[in-house]
């Protein structure tokens, strides 16, 4: 559909996109696009998206995206003229992400990783549009040494029959699928590579470190690190990473395999020191076992993204937690 005309504004199908990032992305697209927001809310909450229904351009469709996609079937989306324009751009992010709840949505992530890659995918050769996949930091495997920098050339080992195979292997399997309808199809698809992100929007009570020191600070009670004192990451504000997506989405289709984060490691525990800081709170630091789903991640090279999207993160660490310390004073009842 290279040639189909476009009435207006392109359409933006977000897989995913009333989840943490995908709803931030919804919001950014809508400035120049219609957006059609696709989720079933099995790891995410109406409440990230219902402020976006008053707008003209956006959508909600409740689908899983596990099963084929026929978008010619909504009504809703009649508006969008997509019988005639289709749609010019796919963001698949939906795939579960609960390090609290990862043994009971293992199905989903296998799904996610698999069927819907290739639902989605399937899209974007039906309607030539672009695509782009919110792929892991986790396809690298484990950093050989703490605060290993990545570069995308990296070829990681993981455990395809360990506890968390369904995620990391999934992950990979995922990207094969991007580079097998690249070269089949010819399908502009691309990869970003995702490290750890934070923001508004995101989970409370999960086992998502930030915002469960928030919470926890906030109602005076321990801050659980999942770890020990030498757990280190990178955290990249969800608005940065947002931003590498769409640059990533308008890039020439040789630029289709990038890492987006931020490149500065953190000790968990000074993370945690701080948010007590800014919150005022009595609240002391423990030391728990670590998750499944919450392991050591590597730090991003991002020499590539630099030059090719011209990239970097902007919002520093200490600006992002006190805007998610606000968003969760004046949300905590209503999110979960």
């Amino acid at each position: 559909m290279a040639d189909t005309p476009i009435f207006g504004k392109k359409n933006v199908l977000i897989t995913g996109g009333a989840g943490f990032i995908g709803s931030h992305l919804c919001e950014r697209m809508l400035k120049e696009a219609n957006v059609i927001c696709m989720d079933d809310f099995s790891n995410s909450s109406i409440h990230n998206i219902e402020h976006l229904l008053q707008y003209p351009n956006f959508e909600f469709i409740k689908c899983d995206v596990n099963n084929p996609i026929v978008l010619e079937e909504y009504d809703e989306l009649d508006k969008f003229n997509i019988k005639f324009q289709g749609v010019q751009e796919i963001y698949h992010l939906a795939c579960p992400t609960s390090p609290k709840q990862f043994e009971s949505h293992k199905i989903q992530t296998l799904y996610a990783n698999s069927s819907a890659m290739v639902a989605t995918l399937n899209l974007a050769v039906k309607y030539r549009a672009k695509y782009v996949f919110s792929s892991s930091s986790v396809v690298y495997g484990p950093p050989a040494t703490p605060g290993m920098f990545f570069k995308e050339t990296h070829v990681g080992q993981t455990d395809h029959l360990s506890e968390r195979a369904c995620y990391d292997e999934g992950k990979k399997f995922a990207e094969t699928c991007i580079e097998t309808y690249r070269q089949v199809y010819g399908v502009d698809a691309k990869i970003a590579r995702v490290f750890t992100a934070y923001g508004p929007k995101m989970k409370l009570r999960d086992g998502l470190l930030v915002p469960d020191f928030i919470m926890n600070a906030l109602n005076g009670t321990d801050l659980i690190v999942y770890g020990d004192e030498s757990l280190s990451g990178s955290l990249c504000y969800v608005t940065d990473i947002v931003d590498g997506l769409a640059r990533l989405m308008r890039a020439k289709p040789d630029v289709f395999l990038v890492n987006l984060g931020s490149d500065e490691a953190v000790k968990m525990v000074d993370v945690a020191n701080y948010i007590i800081n800014i919150t005022h709170s009595s609240s002391k630091i423990v030391f728990h076992e670590p998750l499944t789903f919450l392991t050591e991640k590597g730090i991003p090279d991002l020499q590539k993204v630099k030059k090719a999207l011209e990239w970097i993160p902007l919002v520093r660490l200490e600006d992002g937690l006190r805007q998610v310390v606000d968003y969760t004073i004046a949300n905590k009842e209503i999110i979960g």
